[in-house]
């Protein structure tokens, strides 16, 4: 398909269509996870003729971003801002075109190069010095570096000088800017941040990293009760720098050129659904980045609706049902051993050695396809119809499939933490090396040897990935 040729994705955002109510259901049984609450708009999905239509205001690239892009399209959805969804394949088409800014929410850098092969990178460079706007956020940022698609002069420092464990909230110390209006203490989040190297004089540093809160966490480590027990014991203990207070000063957000492009990369997540502060930025960054004044955010998530309130038919609501009872008691299996308990809707909080982030990608992307196929939500309005591009027909061929994955995967992953969970009894565990052979063979072959997605995981959740951008794209790829 010639680039003039290709049909433009459809825009969703606060601004399109009429609210609609939905108090997210998250697993069954989980009385912490009852408690949350999410918000999203439904949109006019009509496609539109790209030869005769102005440029639209943002594409967020989908690929590799599993739980940071479920995470990063509710944050834009309760900031009333509107964006469309891209593959890569359509990068590669030649769709940014249609655009204003990019969008690359977080997941592992390298594996979003990949997915996007050389033209696909090639496509990135050649919009954003064209004049088309980059916001990278964690791992979106981490692409566009030198170790990327080298959009900025910036590097990434070895793994060996960072304090790659944090997460949690974070104070910083932010630059004369128009991004922070509005914000009033600034403190964000920051999710296992990688630490930008920045030398050339052309890149300007917009936040530097404070204090750490004291309910954030440190590996599994409690700030506040790392300040009492001391970092230098806790960190020859675990292997791994862990003091917080190393992050003060070091970049946090940053701003330059590529071309005649702006480039904002940012190691806050403001895109954390519920983060007040991080949805003013967001607000303002589309602005900057833009030119475009959003519409009004949501009010404490109210108003807004993810499901398809008409519901799916039967048979693919049981499967679904299955799935959700596996991966459910998968959870309720590492709770009982102690290895985690739910920090948030969308993270558990685990204990180091364990792969509790794999973990909390596969609760949440199975849930999220549950809340989309369900028909409605508690809240929602009556009456809506299912959208004709919905193939049920693939759906009945693709959950099976799914579920026929997962079944071996939740019965390994059981064995794998309970012989993890019995080895921590007596010694720290890293989460990629135990000189234990059986821990070491399941490691291998659910997760591969690398802490970037792989490995049976990889296998099935790509497979869920696939499902889930077909249902929030409504099975009509631009």
């Amino acid at each position: 398909m010639t680039k003039s040729a290709t049909r433009k994705p459809r825009l969703v955002g606060g601004d399109q269509g009429r609210n609609q109510k939905q108090a997210s259901s998250f697993l069954p049984g989980s009385p912490a996870l009852r408690a949350g609450s999410f918000t999203s708009v439904s949109v006019d999905h009509s496609p539109c003729d790209p030869s005769t239509a102005p440029k639209r205001p943002c594409a967020l690239l989908w690929n590799e971003s599993f739980l940071w892009g479920i995470m990063a399209r509710r944050a834009l959805q309760e900031a009333g801002l509107p964006f469309d969804l891209l593959d890569a394949e359509e990068v590669r088409r030649g769709a940014l075109d249609h655009y204003r800014m990019l969008f690359v929410p977080g997941g592992w850098a390298s594996n979003k190069r990949a997915a996007l092969e050389e033209q696909g990178c090639e496509e990135i460079r050649r919009f954003v010095e064209a004049g088309g706007s980059y916001l990278g956020i964690c791992g979106g940022a981490g692409l566009a570096t030198r170790e990327g698609i080298g959009l900025l002069p910036v590097g990434r420092k070895p793994s060996v000088q960072r304090v790659a464990s944090f997460s949690g909230g974070i104070r910083v110390s932010p630059a004369a800017n128009p991004i922070w209006q509005g914000v009033g203490a600034p403190i964000f989040t920051a999710w296992w941040p990688s630490q930008l190297a920045v030398g050339d004089p052309g890149v300007r540093v917009l936040a530097v990293y404070e204090e750490a809160q004291p309910d954030a966490l440190s590996s599994d480590i409690p700030v506040e009760d790392g300040e009492i027990q001391g970092w230098p014991a806790l960190e020859e203990r675990y292997g791994i720098l862990l003091n917080p207070a190393r992050l003060r000063g070091e970049p946090a957000v940053l701003e330059g050129r590529c071309g005649l492009g702006k480039v904002v990369l940012s190691m806050l997540h403001f895109d954390t659904p519920g983060d007040r502060n991080g949805g003013v930025v967001l607000r303002n960054l589309w602005r900057h980045l833009t030119g475009d004044s959003p519409a009004n955010p949501v009010v404490d998530g109210h108003g807004l609706s993810d499901g398809l309130r008409a519901g799916a038919p039967s048979g693919i609501l049981a499967t679904l049902a299955e799935i959700q009872t596996e991966v459910h008691n998968l959870v309720t299996a590492g709770e009982g051993l102690s290895l985690w308990r739910w920090r948030n809707p969308y993270l558990l909080r685990w204990r180091r050695g364990v792969r509790g982030l794999e973990y909390s990608t596969l609760a949440v992307m199975t849930r999220e396809i549950q809340n989309r196929l369900a028909p409605g939500g508690r809240d929602s309005d009556e009456g809506a119809a299912l959208p004709e591009s919905v193939d049920w027909d693939l759906l009945r061929r693709e959950l099976p499939e799914i579920r026929r994955r997962l079944t071996p995967f939740v019965a390994k992953a059981k064995r794998l933490l309970e012989r993890e969970g019995y080895y921590m009894q007596t010694s720290p565990l890293s989460p990629l090396h135990c000189d234990n052979e059986e821990i070491q063979t399941l490691r291998r072959e659910l997760f591969a040897s690398a802490m970037s997605h792989g490995g049976a995981f990889k296998r099935l959740i790509d497979a869920l990935d696939r499902l889930w951008f077909g249902l929030i794209r409504g099975g009509d790829n631009p």
